[in-house]
């Protein structure tokens, strides 16, 4: 892993600021966080302009139709986007993150003409169904039931914690189409359209207050069997391609924006004397110390994913389970330095700190991150 820049990446670096610095202020404010409507149009608005410039879907391969950016370009981009103040990929997150990368990997010519093209121009918003309210973090347990019927499946089941099902467009959708076979066995990946008949959205609040999640009800929905991405029955080994994805790079910008709210944490306790507390401040540091190592681990885990044809590996589970713990201590925190003022929802922080407790349970849980790292890359025996 080389971390110096190349006279090339320098020069991407001077325009990808320079284009920022002229867009940025001709965005429209941003909604409410309540209105979903509103964020999918915003968020969707800012992907497109992304495209029209050339920067949408940056590290994508090229005949996927992104710019089969290097790594470092990659990171150089997180880093400026979150620097300048840029929207996050917000709705866009499954389509933009991992569902697109897994069709790129995964997908037929046709599919991949398809799909991924409206993700990377803001056409279109993709939504998550992998859990299921009795299966908790064991995915291998899931019970939706899809039939084969003529060029259909017949799907039937529920999902649980959907993110962004009641704005998407389309469902990465996880079914079991041998309930005979062993449990890993008998899963296909499928894609299916939201407006599908017999589907039902039911929105989850959340500790925050917000919506981004949804139960997700499915009664006799039929999903054309063009629609599955990879063989039947083969799904899990398609799913861990998405997960890898999820866990892997699609925090990483987040290691950036944490890394900022550090140093504005830093200087809130400069401003209202909490700064004086040596335990605080050897607290804060460990944290900086923290983030530092997270973000070159993020560049080790995407210089490596480049090297293996752009799916990343084991080592993303590193990267998820520590990252998901600091962003939680990094919040706690911030509390510490807000005081009382942290229980004021209107406060910055306060938000981010309540979405920060689900951080070890989304992409899966911490304990389902230690047994990947325990079996798959130190090579200890499987549990029973």
């Amino acid at each position: 892993m080389d971390l110096g820049l190349t006279p090339e990446e320098e020069e991407f670096r001077v325009r990808l600021r320079t284009w920022l610095a002229g867009v940025l202020p001709t965005l429209p404010p941003k909604p409410s966080p309540h209105d979903w409507p509103g964020r999918r149009a915003y968020d969707l608005g800012w992907q497109r302009r992304l495209y029209d410039a050339g920067y949408a879907g940056l590290h994508w391969p090229v005949d996927a139709g992104g710019r089969g950016a290097t790594p470092t370009q990659h990171l150089i981009y997180l880093e400026e986007t979150e620097r300048a103040g840029a929207p996050y990929v917000g709705a866009n997150f499954v389509g933009l993150l991992h569902a697109g990368p897994t069709i790129a990997s995964e997908g037929s010519a046709e599919q991949r003409a398809r799909w991924l093209p409206p993700v990377l121009r803001g056409e279109e918003v993709w939504c998550q169904g992998f859990s299921e309210p009795d299966a908790g973090s064991d995915l291998a347990a899931l019970r939706t039931r899809a039939r084969r019927d003529g060029d259909d499946y017949v799907v039937s089941g529920s999902k649980i914690w959907t993110s962004h099902a009641e704005v998407a467009d389309w469902c990465e959708l996880l079914v079991r189409t041998d309930p005979d076979a062993r449990r890993h066995a008998g899963i296909t990946w499928l894609a299916m359209p939201m407006d599908a008949p017999g589907i039902t959205v039911r929105p989850l609040r959340t500790l925050a207050g917000s919506t981004e999640f949804a139960e997700v009800f499915l009664d006799e929905v039929r999903v054309p069997a063009a629609n599955r991405v990879g063989a039947e029955n083969d799904g899990w080994r398609v799913t861990m391609v998405t997960l890898s994805y999820e866990r892997g790079t699609a925090f990483v910008g987040e290691v950036v924006a944490c890394r900022r709210v550090l140093s504005e944490v830093a200087r809130e306790a400069r401003k209202n004397g909490r700064w004086d507390d040596t335990v605080l401040r050897r607290r804060l540091g460990r944290l900086n110390a923290e983030f530092r190592a997270l973000w070159r681990l993020t560049q080790w885990n995407v210089s490596e994913a480049q090297g293996t044809g752009g799916v990343p590996g084991t080592g993303g589970s590193v990267f998820k389970l520590r990252y998901s713990h600091a962003r939680q201590e990094l919040f706690d925190a911030a509390a510490e330095v807000l005081g009382p003022e942290s229980l004021d929802l209107g406060r910055e922080w306060t938000l981010d700190r309540l979405s920060s407790l689900s951080y070890t349970i989304a992409a899966g849980t911490s304990q389902i991150q230690r047994n990947i790292v325990a079996e798959r890359i130190l090579g200890l025996p499987r549990g029973r």
